[in-house]
Formats: structure tokens, sequence, C-alpha cells
């Protein structure tokens, strides 16, 4: 399998290792990180999401994916392409879905949109998707500024109920966001 390595000005996009693990740990357990998902998550639960990302990196070729700060070899968070697979299809399936979480002394710096960024390019010129979807809860504004800045539109008539949450859960409601190539392609020029 090849290892996909992406590079902005300031970041790198690369493979899991396990010496991310305790960073990314810690993370995914800041209530403040976490508090669009409906729970923060243990070391065990953190552990089998990392696991599920390297599997799908060799399934798929891609997933989400550590982002490291060039200058100083900090692990920030994660920002990737990933085929979701959750207890039910989304209603837009089949999808390549964008996605970001990033520690709280990353934000506000504009990392998300740069990886992002870089993720779009790959997706669009490296892999040929046609498509590529992002999604979350109403109320995550700061996520939903990034999808707009990277060029995602809101797809109102998408708007859907998570498949992994009951129906009348308070985060199950969910915004959708897309991006075609075409759409890309054009902001480049």
């Amino acid at each position: 399998m090849v290892m996909i390595y992406l590079e902005t000005d300031r970041l790198l996009l690369r493979a899991w290792s396990d010496d991310d693990l305790d960073a990314f740990a810690a993370m995914c357990s800041d209530p403040e990180v976490m508090r669009h998902f409906p729970n923060v998550l243990t070391r065990e639960q953190s552990e089998q999401l990392v696991s599920r990302a390297r599997d799908k990196r060799q399934k798929d070729g891609f997933c989400v994916s550590p982002v490291e700060v060039k200058s100083t070899g900090e692990f920030v968070g994660f920002v990737g392409l990933s085929r979701p697979a959750y207890n039910a299809p989304l209603p837009f399936d089949p999808c390549v879905e964008i996605g970001w979480r990033l520690k709280r002394s990353a934000w506000g710096q504009g990392y998300a949109g740069e990886a992002a960024r870089a993720w779009l390019r790959f997706g669009f010129e490296t892999i040929g998707l046609s498509e590529i979807v992002a999604f979350t809860i109403p109320a995550n504004v700061a996520s939903r500024k990034v999808m707009e800045r990277i060029g995602m539109r809101r797809d109102a008539d998408g708007d859907f109920l998570h498949p992994n949450l009951p129906q009348d859960h308070p985060m199950a409601r969910h915004v959708l966001y897309r991006l075609d190539k075409e759409t890309w392609q054009g902001a480049q020029g």
C-alpha cells in the first residue's frame, strides 16, 4: 500500500503512528473538542478509531490522517477523506466525506482549512472523485465556516438524521455540505 503524504506550507498530512495515540486520545477526551459529538472518547475508543482509519487506508487508499505542524513536529489533530460506514446507509451514499478534528491549541490558525484544501486536491485530482461531502450538527458553526471557506455549499434538502443516533437524540440532525469536482476546478482557476 502506498503511503499518502500531503504537504502544505505549514502542515504535513501523514500516516498514523503509534506515537500519535497519546496526543490523539487526549484530544478526543477533551469535552470542549468533543462538544459537538455525543460523548468524549475513552483511550480504548480513540485507539479503535485510529485502527479503523488504518483499515480504511488499506481498503480505500485514504483515511482521516494526522496533521503535524512542520516547523515543530507537533500533532494537532486529523483531517482527511473517508468513506462513511455507519449502522445504516446515509441517504446520499455512496459518498466520500471530508472531516477534521483539531485540539484546542490549534483552533483559529487556519489549519483545518489548509489541510482540507490539500485533501480536496488529492480527492479530485489524484483519485478522481466527482463529489466530496461534509456534515455536522447545526450548532457546529466553526466547522460549518470551514466547509464554506473551502468552497462547499449547504444542501438543505440533504439534511438528515445520523444513523448511529436515536432519531430523538439532540445531536441526530445533521446539515449536509457538498462540493463537486467542476465547482472545485472552477475555483482553482
